[in-house]
């Protein structure tokens, strides 16, 4: 099955995403284990990471612009870190945090709209 070059680099860049924070925040729940540890096993799972977001970012580079795919790339981190900090992490998910994130995603609306005027 081949995913079009629109879609490939939504679903690819969610992969990442998951990896990415994983590596990023998941030794947050063990604050036990020596530091030298979490680097080395982050940089295991951050090397995951880079083989879903590399492709996403060549593929969708045919269709899309650079900023849009930073932009794709931003709301999906937000949005698999909300689930994660909120489900692994146990941490609430408060007002400010969804105004901020509505801040990002009014951004991201812009960056697709197209030119004003």
């Amino acid at each position: 099955m081949t995913l079009s070059p629109q879609l490939a680099p939504i679903l690819l860049l969610s992969l990442s995403n998951v990896f990415m924070t994983f590596a990023w925040y998941g030794h947050l729940r063990f604050t036990d284990r020596p530091l030298w540890i979490v680097v080395l096993v982050s940089w295991g799972i951050a090397f995951a990471e880079y083989c879903f977001a590399v492709p996403a970012n060549r593929i969708g580079y045919q269709v899309y612009d650079a900023a849009e795919l930073k932009t794709i790339q931003e709301v999906i981190t937000l949005t698999v870190f909300v689930a994660f900090a909120a489900l692994y992490l146990k941490e609430p998910l408060t007002v400010n945090h969804l105004v901020g994130f509505g801040f990002v995603a009014l951004g991201a609306f812009f960056i697709f709209r197209g030119p004003l005027g």
